[in-house]
């Protein structure tokens, strides 16, 4: 299957299971939005996940890489898949330390060093994601790049680079409206 197949069957299988719904929508980021990326619904379908992770997995498989991560909760299925489909070890961002049990901000080990791709859901202002970054890179690991499943086209892209970080989408918004 071509890349541009990939992506195809990418769009297709968001538009199918439901992922993508017009209307009123107010975002994560606050910004208002007549259309909403339900990436949830994608990333719960088992179909529509596998064929997340296969395209991740494309852009991972040139990339010399320790771990795959994902913030809590929305990228924890993607980067799951993902860990499954590259037999990359897996890290889980949480979005604030937890201070009960082991503690901690993170889930999985990693080491000073260590080249983390992150996974993403959806994309807007790209807040949460840069977040978890400077998490990891305190933590001494090296983030370069963010794979998102679909960009908004909003500024993310800009902000992550800003701050040394590729974003690759899988989909842009543009290609699913």
């Amino acid at each position: 299957m071509s890349e541009g197949n990939g992506k195809l069957a990418l769009i297709d299988a968001l538009k199918a299971c439901g992922a993508v719904k017009f209307g009123d929508f107010t975002l994560a980021s606050g910004k208002k939005s007549t259309y909403y990326i339900d990436i949830k619904k994608a990333s719960t379908d088992p179909a529509t996940l596998k064929v997340i992770a296969r395209e991740a997995g494309k852009v991972i498989s040139s990339l010399d890489l320790d771990a795959v991560g994902g913030v809590v909760l929305g990228g924890v299925p993607l980067a799951t898949a993902v860990s499954l489909e590259t037999d990359l070890p897996l890290v889980l961002i949480r979005k604030s330390e937890k201070d009960y049990g082991t503690g901690g901000r993170f889930v999985g080990d990693f080491s000073e060093g260590s080249r983390i791709l992150l996974l993403e859901d959806v994309t807007t202002s790209g807040g949460s994601v840069m977040d978890a970054i400077k998490a990891i890179r305190e933590a001494g690991a090296v983030v370069d790049r963010v794979i998102t499943v679909v960009d908004r086209e909003s500024g993310a892209e800009k902000g992550l680079a800003d701050m040394g970080v590729k974003l690759v989408p899988l989909v842009r918004a543009s290609d699913l409206i």
